[in-house]
């Protein structure tokens, strides 16, 4: 593998790089197909990537070598000079590496024992870089686990990465490897466009792929069973797992176990003295009393939860005599509900109605804000009394400003409020939970505009507090860090028949998927809320959700599904007459129309829609109306109009320089002044290039390669063109999304043509040809035939006019504009 592995330079990266992988397959001893089912690569593809006409994905690089037992990394840096042929643009805050994520709760300063077991531990992790903890409830597994984490942190600088599963929550469906795998890529900032919409298989494998260069320690704790982890589980590279499970993972055969038994008597009173503060010697509480010291180790079956909770009530409790604190576990039912009960007792009555309202949260972290609209109490109380829960350990401050309940004892919050509070009183509480979560993602939503802002929350009874956005980035990271919890919301809304909670919550999550590239969760959600919204039997609720489904099936690329819903959306809304509803169904209406190859009427839908948010009072919706009627224009080749409408856009004025109206109104006046003003359309594009990059969205910024690709032919700098188109495509490999690519392939052919590439011309048209009557984008399939049409008019005439034939019966009267 010298040869594969060679150092000398070559003038052409992308050939080199196809040489290699040529070695590659005389190494495996396959032919190409073979070779591409093995791989999990179609034929076709990987003939290019072997002849040098594509640069293959990385992933596609990582798997070839994996099949002849090779190590990828040393082909990284020839594979990057081959993606990225000139220099790669000046870092936006997106691109410049961000700090390491570290999620790891801390360690406790009390760890105990254990040395025999974290041994094993880090000699699994140095073997087979994964180790899966088992042991009984309350044995400290994740204690362990987490203090291995922190020991390894050091080695593993590139992020810090915490993941509970929910195997064993009381009151919850276990986390699917699908969300985990989302929630873990989320947090190494892989850009969303990026991770694969749908599919557990190709979620592991992004992660595997994430993981292969870079050295992340990852703790998944709480796993039900082998199923659930093993997407989870790093591939090749250095990267390492530590598993938490009170079930031995037997399904896991690669991965060696380490199971925890309960403290042996010593350690158990060690930890006990240490986590209650007690002095040593004789003159401590412990030593004056061996006989009751003994039967708290007993009552709390020498295991370390149970331990911690009993010695925090001793700590704080320096009146307290042992004996004292054994009549107290006595008094309990098990180790830890009497230990639990008996933390309980010493909270007065608001800290223990927050605390047991608690046990009605399905798990995972929450904030002040929620627990302060669970127990209808102010802000500052509830920070108060969580601080209080703290100190008592019945909560977890996992991070600044973030708190969680053991399972242990959110089971045992959850059985104390069934007990103690009436069925009444629960059922406000979870009415609260489910108010706070729809208006507090209202709050974000308009924080991030996608497009229009939509009607505030109405489902419920506002709370007293929510958290304050100062910008769309603030908005995101709240979204971010509470995504669970939001769709754990709409669970058990959805459970308990809450449907306008069901109908409103998806609404105020798209600016959310729209950078999350989550088109598919997206559609299961707009679905079960449209089955809500027929429920409820209000008209414009009704008619929202047809159009938010939609939306979520255009984005997906289901363009009939699309248009069926966004016809039951407008024969409802003919009774519910809310204008800012029918505006944006006819800009939703007016793409899907252009993209099925209709002409006048998207841009009848354009000027439509702006005239219902002008009557809605609506200045952004008008705004957005503008630039798509401005857009719409200059694909019908009506440039100097075009611009005109486009500067209109610009001229309103608005905070965020990323404001998506003034992004494609910058991109439609750089496009349509191309040949008149070529200095201000490449400053145009260029600006709105710098600013996609800036937001941190991947569409958008392939969205301006593209055009900007397009506006350099059309000023005759072609090879600059093919550049800004190449790079495009190039971030399009990243996003595994062809409705996307479709959108690209006719322009970048015609530069191709234009710029001496007839060849390369063809099979872009062609390959557009394949995607579009599949995706149901007619407007680019009539371009494609016209473009085949084009070519091949002097070789074979008759193939030429069959092509052109095909294409006006698709447009009739289509005036190309921008291709």
């Amino acid at each position: 593998m010298d040869e594969l592995h060679g150092t000398a330079a070559k003038s052409d990266p992308q050939n080199e790089l196809a040489a290699r992988l040529r070695l590659l397959q005389e190494l495996s001893g396959l032919g190409v197909r073979a070779l591409a089912r093995d791989a999990g690569l179609s034929s076709s593809s990987l003939s290019r990537y072997l002849g040098g006409q594509t640069v293959p994905p990385w992933p596609a690089v990582i798997a070839l070598c994996r099949l002849v037992k090779r190590d990828p990394r040393p082909l990284r840096p020839l594979w990057e000079r081959s993606s990225s042929p000139l220099p790669a643009p000046p870092k936006s805050s997106r691109q410049g590496r961000p700090k390491p994520r570290n999620d790891l709760p801390r360690d406790v300063p009390d760890f105990t024992g254990r040395e025999a077991e974290l041994a094993a531990v880090l000699a699994a992790v140095e073997s087979h870089r994964v180790v899966a903890v088992d042991g009984m409830a309350g044995v400290g597994k994740t204690c362990l686990a987490m203090h291995a984490a922190h020991r390894l942190a050091a080695d593993y600088p590139d992020a810090q990465l915490y993941v509970d599963l929910h195997g064993f929550t009381e009151g919850r469906e276990p986390l699917d490897p699908d969300s985990a795998l989302r929630m873990l890529l989320g947090a190494l900032d892989v850009p969303s466009e990026k991770v694969p919409r749908e599919g557990v298989e190709q979620l592991a494998a992004c992660w595997r792929s994430e993981l292969a260069s870079r050295r992340v320690v990852v703790v998944i704790d709480n796993a039900a069973d082998a199923d659930q982890v093993r997407p989870l589980l790093p591939g090749a590279g250095p990267s390492v797992a530590l598993v938490t499970s009170r079930n031995r993972l037997l399904g896991l055969d690669e991965v060696p176990p380490v199971s925890l038994d309960v403290l042996s008597p010593q350690e158990s009173a060690e930890l006990l003295a240490r986590a209650s503060g007690d002095p040593s010697g004789p003159e401590g509480r412990l030593a004056r009393d061996p006989d009751s010291a003994a039967e708290v180790l007993r009552l709390c079956g020498h295991l370390p939860l149970a331990l911690r909770l009993a010695a925090a009530r001793l700590r704080h409790r320096p009146g307290w005599t042992v004996g004292i604190l054994v009549e107290r576990l006595a008094e309990g039912a098990s180790e830890f509900d009497t230990a639990f009960a008996m933390s309980v007792r010493q909270l007065d009555r608001s800290q223990a109605r927050l605390f047991r309202m608690l046990g009605l949260l399905p798990g995972g972290s929450f904030d002040a804000y929620l627990a302060a609209a669970l127990a209808d109490v102010p802000l500052r109380d509830a920070r108060a009394m969580l601080e209080d829960l703290v100190d008592a350990h019945l909560v977890q401050e996992s991070t600044a400003g973030r708190y969680r309940l053991h399972d242990l004892v959110h089971q045992h919050a959850r059985r104390a409020g069934t007990e103690l509070d009436a069925p009444a009183e629960r059922q406000r509480a979870l009415g609260r939970f489910l108010d706070y979560y729809v208006h507090a993602a209202a709050a974000a939503d308009a924080a991030m505009p996608f497009l229009s802002p939509g009607r505030p929350a109405s489902a419920g009874r506002p709370p007293t507090a929510l958290p304050h956005f100062t910008d769309k980035n603030a908005a995101f990271a709240w979204l971010v860090s509470e995504y669970e919890n939001l769709v754990a919301a709409f669970e058990t809304a959805d459970a308990v028949g809450a449907d306008a909670h069901v109908c409103e919550l998806p609404r105020f999550l798209r600016a959310y998927f729209a950078r999350r590239c989550g088109t598919t969760h997206l559609n299961v959600l707009f679905e079960r809320s449209l089955a809500a919204a027929e429920r409820l039997g209000d008209p414009l609720q009704l008619a929202d959700a047809y159009s938010d489904l939609g939306f979520a099936r255009y984005n997906a690329g289901r363009m009939a599904e699309a248009e069926a819903a966004y016809e039951a959306a407008q024969t409802r809304l003919s009774q519910a007459g809310d204008f800012g509803s029918e505006a944006e169904l006819a800009l939703r209406r007016g793409y899907l129309k252009w993209d099925e190859g209709y002409v006048e009427e998207p841009l009848e839908l354009f000027r439509l829609a702006g005239k219902l948010y002008e009557q809605a009072d609506s200045p952004t919706g008008t705004a957005s109306a503008a630039a798509s009627e401005a857009w719409a224009m200059l694909q019908l080749g009506h440039r100097e109009e075009a611009a005109q409408r486009a500067r209109e856009v610009l001229a309103v004025p608005h905070a965020d320089p990323a404001w998506p109206p003034a992004l494609t109104a910058r991109i439609t006046l750089g496009v349509a002044v191309a040949e008149d003003e070529p200095e201000a359309a490449a400053e145009h594009l260029n600006r709105a290039l710098a600013l996609s990059r800036e937001d941190g969205h991947l569409n958008n910024e392939a969205w301006c390669l593209n055009c900007l690709g397009v506006a350099l032919r059309r000023m005759g700098r072609h090879e600059e063109a093919l550049t800004s188109h190449r790079q495009a495509f190039a971030l399009l490999e990243e996003l595994f999304e062809d409705h996307w690519k479709i959108r690209f392939l006719n322009s970048y052919a015609e530069t191709c043509r234009l710029a001496g590439l007839p060849d390369e011309a063809l099979r872009l048209h062609r390959q557009a040809l394949d995607l579009a009557p599949h995706l149901g984008y007619r407007h680019e399939e009539a371009l494609a035939h016209e473009g085949v049409a084009v070519l091949l008019a002097e070789k074979d005439p008759s193939a030429a006019a069959e092509h052109r034939a095909a294409g006006q019966a698709i447009m009739r009267d289509f005036q190309p504009g921008v291709r």
